[in-house]
Order: structure tokens, then sequence, then C-alpha cells
């Protein structure tokens, strides 16, 4: 089996020898405008990837480490993140430099020019304007090979900054000998806690010869270990013009035996050798999709976007297998390749579709690393980064890889164990899940983002439900199918919009253009064509075929604007589709659902025409470790999932005359124009073709609407109760609400609304008189302590209005996740109101509380003034409150502004004043942006 597999390897290898596909990659698209790519040098997959780093102050755009748009050059470092929207990564920084070391980064930075700079695959090079230094890079898997070429005659130096971009919690360099040095950073930024082992070997015997450390003993250059959470050194040899020093740096996660193992992939200092090796491999991975194309733009726009869906994941395990696991214990991969960086918010979508047709093996390895990850890590990856868990994005979407994986037949994983996984995942109670599993959606009270929360889980349930059906287990298929069901909850049949609810009715007031923290990274409109596992349902609920194609034309043809929070993310506009980032990539292909294959092709290929180019600013939205390149690459076959987990593509007219594609090894298919319709959607997938998907399910009857003018009320408020008119059931006719009161007996028939004069829970569900009926929803409403009246001076974010002036005399304190919708905000102004008694009266506590999130530029006041006053015009300053809260704080932070006086007063007005902290401060990541602080205050109380 072995030597047939060998052969068969030997056979592709030697048919795509010679194709020189690796010259159509330009590493530099995606490097300017939002696209947040590296130009540096790496292999498929690999762990290494060499490039500059020209950005060092964490901006959002200097993500990758490299902006096209900078002109100076920090250093060259040894990881990198391909299209994120999160800093991390940059380790093992070395630059060179002539002359007297220095080691601060102003000043061994450099100048560059992009007229003196080159990047291919595996390959970059630029020369160093400030001591006149050609830089050649290339890699292996998991070593990167420097070449320095000295073009003046003096003191070469080479500098190791362990302090380079993100914060080192530990740092120790170890000197072997004169050529060959040992490394170990720790280091926290998106990943809280990265190890990166390093072994250092130089081509020429080098000194130290300066010295930055922390460390409490006096560092010298005779020392054979420095340590410290400050450490950089330079390394030294006088060179003539024209010399050359090469470098070698292998990485690990497990430890300096793993990095001194990994050395042995790059032997002796042929730097060509190695760069031609790098090349060939890039060739033998891009022939897996070979197109016929004669426009030399097309060729590197799609042989880049391919090259860019194969920079990550990336191999995280010595060649021995050995890697770092969830727990920070070292494992060994047995059977399986252990890998890291996954963006599964973004790759289940497109990138991971992808691999199941090119990468099966690939893919067997993710899941797998998956499953470890769950054995060692309690859960599986939600965003994971050199084995940490960053929780960033939404979802549990590995469920979705696995069971695109089981659809497809895909073998090399345990099945149960998967399932097993998954369902862990869904079962947990975190991050709106508990709401969710209670009462069928996430409400604005439970969690924010909570209308992609709800849509994103459920269609993630239904992947669940998949697996559970390829396992014969009927219990769990049938219900995680009625979870899969819950995006009915979020959707108002009055408006046709997914829409967020608060106390048990829609939040108000609406604009679907609106980006603000009921959606991840979108607004309504982005958000409102998210269903995937049910796209007949979807269809149905807008009230078929033509109602449906008419949204979706609204989509398409709406102004391109959006209201609400800038959100840097949602670019790449066609009215309110924004290719720019990933919610919207499916919905192109929606036409097809509707017998408007037509329009899926208008605009897939206005797509692929507008926004992808060969240029530093070619990428419409961050790559997002590949899917934004997987999207081009599978359009352009002419297929995409719409929905993974389910057999078979989504299709469109190829975009190219001929495509050829290697399947697996023994396996090679065509596609061209003449080949698209039915053949296109099982396209390497025959074997399912007479198989078709099939569902077997109970529909839900989606939750009922509680109205009521607000969450509290001064004397009585008005209740009613409204529900979906959409034929989500067989007959609507049959449908009634039932409700109490304060959970107080049993559940009555709702026939009007009816009026409460105290505070009340109202819990109410649906049933009709022959099947199940809903979930059972509740709201709250809290009859205000008082009469009390206020009048704000200052004007608070439309996006945090915490339901208007009255919301701040409520009674309801907000908690410290401000998301949820609870705290008013105030940026570039201080707070200031007036509340009125009614009448004047004896006063003796003042409260007013406030919320610090720094990382959300929230800070608290510098401090708070009390002032009375009996006319409302003249007022008297009676207390001040500084601020003791250190503004530095990762954590949230609520403080009650209070003062208790030490006699009452008499007053009728009380004026509260709040002084905004202003400007960002020099530490702070908005500085860059010359960003203003937020106030955000909760609750104002007066006794």
């Amino acid at each position: 089996m072995t030597l047939r597999f060998s052969s068969l390897f030997l056979l592709f290898t030697l048919s795509v020898l010679g194709q020189n596909l690796h010259q159509y990659v330009n590493p530099m698209i995606g490097t300017g405008g939002h696209g947040h790519t590296y130009p540096g040098a790496t292999v498929p997959f690999g762990m290494v990837q060499l490039s500059p780093d020209t950005r060092v102050d964490g901006s959002w755009d200097g993500c990758s480490g490299y902006h096209y748009d900078d002109k100076i050059i920090y250093g060259f470092s040894h990881t990198h993140l391909n299209g994120t929207g999160c800093t991390d990564y940059g380790d093992i920084m070395l630059m060179p430099t002539m002359g007297e070391p220095k080691l601060s980064p102003k000043d061994y930075s450099s100048t560059f020019s992009h007229a003196n700079e080159k990047a291919g695959a595996g390959f970059y090079a630029v020369k160093l304007d400030k001591h006149n230094i050609d830089v050649a890079l290339t890699a292996s898997t998991r070593v990167g090979f420097h070449q320095y070429t000295f073009n003046s005659a003096g003191n070469a130096n080479i500098i190791l900054d362990l302090n380079h971009r993100d914060k080192l919690l530990q740092g120790e360099v170890r000197i072997v000998n004169a050529k060959t040095i040992e490394i170990l950073r720790r280091s926290e930024a998106w990943a809280k806690d990265q190890y990166v082992f390093a072994r250092i070997e130089f081509s020429q015997p080098m000194q130290i010869n300066k010295i930055r450390s922390n460390n409490a003993a006096q560092a010298s250059v005779t020392d054979k270990v420095f340590s410290g959470t400050q450490l950089a050194l330079s390394f030294s040899k006088k060179v003539s013009k024209g010399d050359k020093i090469w470098v070698k740096v292998a990485l690990s996660p497990t430890g300096y035996e793993g990095a001194k193992l990994n050395m042995s992939e790059i032997s002796g200092w042929n730097f060509t050798k190695v760069k031609e090796d790098a090349e060939r491999l890039w060739d033998l991975q891009l022939a897996k999709i070979e197109i016929t194309e004669t426009n030399k733009d097309k060729l590197s726009i799609f042989y880049t976007a391919l090259y860019h869906t194969m920079v990550q994941p990336n191999i995280a395990q010595d060649i021995d297998g050995k890697y770092r696991g969830r727990d920070n214990k070292i494992h060994k991969a047995e059977g399986f390749d252990y890998y890291s960086v996954f963006s599964l918010w973004d790759t289940f979508r497109g990138a991971h579709p992808l691999y199941t047709l090119i990468e099966k093996k690939r893919t067997v390895d993710f899941i797998n690393t998956f499953l470890k990850q769950y054995e060692q890590g309690g859960r599986l990856p939600v965003w994971e980064l050199a084995s940490n868990e960053t929780d960033c994005m939404i979802g549990y979407h590995s469920v979705s890889v696995m069971a695109d994986a089981m659809a497809k037949g895909i073998k090399g994983f345990d099945y149960e164990l998967a399932f097993q996984a998954a369902k862990h995942s869904a079962m947990l109670d975190h991050l709106g899940l508990e709401a969710y599993k209670r009462q069928g959606f996430i409400s604005m009270d439970d969690e924010h983002e909570s209308v992609s929360k709800t849509l994103e889980y459920a269609y993630d349930d239904w992947c669940i439900a998949q697996m559970a059906k390829i396992l014969n287990k009927k219990a769990d298929y049938d219900y995680f199918m009625k979870r899969s069901q819950s995006w009915k909850n979020v959707f108002d049949w009055t408006t046709g919009f997914m829409r967020p609810k608060k106390n048990g009715g829609w939040d108000k007031p609406f604009d679907p253009r609106e980006i603000n923290n009921n959606f991840t990274e979108g607004n309504s409109w982005q958000y409102s064509f998210f269903v995937p596992q049910d796209i007949q349902g979807m269809i149905e609920a807008y009230g078929g075929p033509e109602p449906f194609e008419a949204k979706l034309d609204e989509m398409f043809n709406s102004e391109s604007k959006t209201t609400g929070r800038e959100q840097v993310d949602v670019t790449g506009l066609i009215g309110q589709y924004a290719h720019g980032n990933e919610p919207s990539h499916h919905m192109a292909y929606l036409y097809n659902y509707i017998g408007k294959p037509e329009k899926t092709k208008e605009k897939v290929h206005y797509i692929l025409n507008e926004f992808y180019k060969n240029t530093p600013d070619g990428l419409i939205g961050n790559e997002d470790c590949g899917q934004m390149s997987a999207w081009y690459v599978l359009s352009s076959m002419g297929i995409y999932a719409v929905t993974p987990g389910k057999t078979g593509w989504s299709t469109t007219e190829p975009y190219f005359e001929s495509i050829k594609v290697h399947l697996n090894e023994n396996k090679t298919d065509y596609i061209n124009r003449n080949r698209n319709g039915d053949y296109l959607q099982i396209f390497g997938l025959e074997e399912f073709q007479k198989t078709p998907h099939k569902e077997a399910w109970q529909p839900i009857i989606p939750v009922p609407v509680i109205e009521a003018k607000s969450k509290s009320f001064k004397d009585q408020m008005e209740i009613s109760i409204a529900f979906n008119k959409l034929d989500f059931t067989e007959s609507q006719t049959n449908l009634k609400a039932y409700y109490r009161i304060n959970s107080n007996g049993a559940f009555q028939l709702y026939e009007k609304p009816f009026t409460i004069n105290e505070t009340a829970k109202i819990e109410v569900y649906l049933a009709p008189d022959f099947m199940v009926g809903s979930d059972t929803i509740s709201a709250t409403y809290y009859k205000k302590p008082n009469n009390y009246t206020i009048e704000l001076k200052s004007t608070y974010n439309p996006q945090y209005h915490a339901g208007g002036p009255e919301g701040l005399l409520d009674g309801i304190n907000g908690t410290t996740n401000w998301r949820k919708g609870d705290w008013q905000g105030y940026q570039t102004q201080d707070f200031e109101a007036v509340v009125d008694l009614q009448k004047e009266q004896a006063v003796t506590e003042f409260h007013g509380t406030f919320l610090q999130d720094q990382r959300s530029w929230i800070l608290m006041p510098t401090k708070v003034e009390y002032y009375i006053s009996s006319d409302n015009i003249n007022f008297t300053l009676v207390a001040t409150i500084d601020n003791d809260i250190d503004p530095k704080t990762d954590d949230n932070q609520i403080k009650d502004f209070n003062i208790r006086l030490p006699k009452s007063l008499k007053a009728q007005y009380v004026k509260i004043k709040a002084y905004n902290y202003g400007k960002l401060p020099e530490w702070h990541l908005g500085y860059p942006y010359n960003g203003d602080a937020f106030i955000f205050i909760d609750e104002i109380t007066i006794k």
C-alpha cells in the first residue's frame, strides 16, 4: 500500500514538474488596504512564516505585522497571521545593522523602498536603506533561512529583540557556542500564553556586543544564559564589502530539543537550494487546481488566492510528532499531524469545504486536532491560536467542519468522539447558550450579539443533527433539529428581518442598516439571510419565492451605506451585501434556490471581477485565514458550499474556460463551461449522487412577542401579546397564547391586552390544539421607585441609549456586559443631567453608577460632581468624588460614585456632572487613531 501511494505520488509529482505555478503567486496581494496579509516566505501549511514587520503599534491594519503603505522595517520575525482582525505573532525577530549596535526599535529599524523589494511563494527579499544591507528570506516547514549581504565594510550586527510586538512574559537566551543559541519566548497577546522555542545557527562565529535585560543580575557579554521580561541582544562580526552571513532559525512549540531536531530540515548553507525546494513544494501544492487562462493578472489572482488558503492552518508539532496541547502539556501525535490557527467563524464557510475537495488528509488532521483539543482543553476550538483558545468570534463552528467531512464520507477520525465533542459544545451554559436552550433564542438581556449567536447556534445545531443521523441517534437528531429552527424566534414577520429581542419583545427603534452590538460584525441585512440549514423554510418565511427574490434584490440594490457603529470589517458593499466580511459570502448563491441562476451568475462574476485584483489592495476585506480567497477559488470554479454539512455544491457558470482538479493521488476531474448544472452540484462527490439529502423533523412554533411601552412604568402599563402570522404550522387558526403573572397559578388564555400596576414577571407561550406548543418566554416590568424625571444636558450615542433618559432612573442596574444595551454612552463630551424630584424635599445620598472597559475605549470619568437647586437655575455644588479606578486595568469595572451627606439638605433639582477622560493616552490601543474616551452611565439614585 505504501509503495502504491509512493508511486502514484511520484507520478503526480512528475506531472506537475516544470509547470512553475509558483511564478503566478503575488504575496503582495492583500498587504495594502484592509487585507492584512504578509509578504514573507513560507511553505504550504508551514510552522514558519518569515516576513518583514513594518508595524509594532498593535494597529488594526498592522495585524499581520506588515502594511504596504509603510516605509520602515523593524525586523524579520518568524511567525505571522494571514489576514486576521486581531494582532499576534511576530516571534523571534532578527534585524541586521551596521556600526555601533543599538537595541531600540527606532534605532535599529530602517527605511526601505518597494522598488527594492521582491516577494514570491517561499521567498522574500528587500534592501535596507539605512546600512545598505540586502536581505533575502526563505523557509522550510519549521526553519526560517536568512541571507544578509553587507554592501559596506565594518561592524555587522544581528539584533535579536524578544520584546518585539507583543508582551514578553518570559524570555531566555542560551549561548550554546559562538555559532549557536537557543531561545524561549513566552508571550501574551491575542493568545494569552504562547510558547515559542527556537534554535538559531549562524554561518559564522558571532560575538555578543550589546545586551538589554531587566534581570536582577547584571548581564555580561560573557554570560551563557540571559533572561528577563525585557531582553534583546546584538551579535556582531567584522565584515568586508560584499560579505554574506546566513542565519537559520528553527522553531518548536515544545522545547529546545524540539527546535534542535527541527533544524535538521535544512542542512548546510545553500540558500538557493532551500529557496528552490520551497518553490517546488508550492508547485506541487498549487497544481492541485490547474486553470486554463492567458490573462496574467487573472493567473496571479487565482494562484495567490489558492496560496492564501494554504498558508494556514499551520503545522504545530515537531518532526517527531510532539506538540504542546491545550492543557499546556507536551503530547505526541499518533496517526495524525497536529495543527494550529483555526479561524473557524470565517473558514467553515468556504476554506474547509475547499479542503474537503483537495486536502482530504489534512481535513482529517484538522479534525483530529480538534478532538485532541477537546480531550486536553475541555471543549472544541472556537478560534484556536498556538494551543490557546482566544474565544474570538461566535458559534461552535468546528462542528460544521466535522459534519461536512462526515457527510462527504471522509474517514480517519472517530465519528462517535466527534459527535460527543460537538454535543458537549452545544450543551454548555456560557455565551448565551443557557437562554438559547431554555427559550429557543437569545435576548439582548441574556447576551450581546444575540441575533447572530441565535442564528449561528441554530446552524451548528443542524450540523450536530446531521452527525446524529449518520450515527443513527434518533433522539439526538430530533433534539438538535428542533434547536436548528431557533432562527424562527428572531425573525420578525412584519418587517422581514432578523431582529434583536429585549424583555420578551422586539427591541426598538430598529434600523436594519445599523451596525450594533446585537450582531457580530454586521447588521440585520447581513444576517437576515443566514439560515443555510433551512433555505426553503427561510424562503417561505419571506412569503415565497417572489417576495424572497424581491428582498434579495432590495439588499443588493440598497444604498451602500450602513448606520450605527463604524465597523471596519464591513467593506465591499453592494447595497447592504458586504463581501469584505464573511456573513455575506453565501448570499449571491441564494438566487439559485428560487430558480434565478442568472442573478447568481451576475452577482458572483461581478464580485470576482471587481473585488479581487492583482494589487497590494487587491482584497476587499480581511483575508481571514484564507476564507476571502477560498470564496474566489470555489466561485471561479463555479461551486460554493452554501450549507457545509450537506453534500453538494450550489453552482454558477465557471469563471475560467477549463479547470483541472486533482481530487486525490489517483483521481483527477475537470470543470468547464459546458459541464455545469447537475454535474457541478456533485463535483468531487459523485459517490453521493444517488443518496439525496433527506430530512424528517417536527416544525416548531415560533415564540410569541410580549409588547409594552417600556421596561419600567410609573403607575400602570398595558401588556399585549403578538405572534407570528406566517404559516410555520399547517394552520394558524388554532394557535392561542397562554400567559401568567408572577408564576402564580396555571397559565390562562390570552384574549386581549391587560394592565399591570406593580412590578411583574409575565410568562407566555403559544399552543395549537393539535401539536406541541412553543417555548415559554418571559418579560419583567418594573414599577419605578419614584416619580422623578430627568433632563439630559448631554447627547448620548444613539447606539448606547439604554432605553432613553428614563433608563437612568428606572431602578434597573446594568451588568459589566455593557453590550447588552443597559448603559448610556457619551463620547467627546462630559455627562450632565438634572433630576427633578417633583417637589422640594430633604436629600442625603447621591449615587451615580459608571462602567469601565478600557479595551473598548470606555473609561471612568475623572470625577463626578453633585449640585442641588430649588429653582433649576441657581445650583450649589455639594459633593465632588474623584475616580480611583486605574484606567489601565483590563477587567470590566463598575463604580458607584456615591456620597452620603453629613446632614440633609433641601432641594427639588439635583444636577450630576461627570467629567470625560478625554483623549485616549499614549499607552492605549486607541491612541494611534486619536481616539476619544466614552463615559458609560446606567443608574442615578437620589435618597
